[in-house]
């Protein structure tokens, strides 16, 4: 069986990934090697560095999203986009199951990451 190990998000400007997301996690990096610096985030990491590959804006930022887990979807959503974050669906149920709230952000690259209610498997 594998686990999810880490997420990394590649930019040409960590930096500014960096504060963005140590803002989102309400705090430093856990982990800090050269330009790369990754949150441990529940079981798994979040991760930021630069690629020699990657420049300017994500131009296809709905082809992988990443989702952080909140039992308060609405506050949540509108703290994050105090940090501003941009906003690219408010809270929202999918489907039929009202008991499932999503809302969806862009980063400051244009990387999209959701929120979403606790869902059970």
């Amino acid at each position: 069986m594998l686990n999810l190990n880490q997420v990394l998000v590649f930019s040409a400007n960590p930096k500014k990934l960096v504060e963005f997301y140590s803002k989102l996690f309400k705090k430093s990096a856990d982990w800090t090697g050269g330009e790369f610096q990754a949150w441990k985030v529940g079981d798994g990491m979040l991760g930021v560095g630069p690629h020699s590959e990657v420049k300017g804006k994500n131009e296809n930022p709905a082809q992988i999203m990443f989702m952080f887990e909140s039992v308060d979807v609405a506050g949540e959503f509108n703290r994050i986009k105090g940090l501003g974050a941009k906003v690219i669906a408010k809270p929202y149920h999918p489907g039929e199951d009202p008991k499932i709230t999503m809302a969806t952000f862009a980063d400051p690259d244009g990387n999209y990451f959701q929120l979403i209610s606790p869902m059970t498997m």
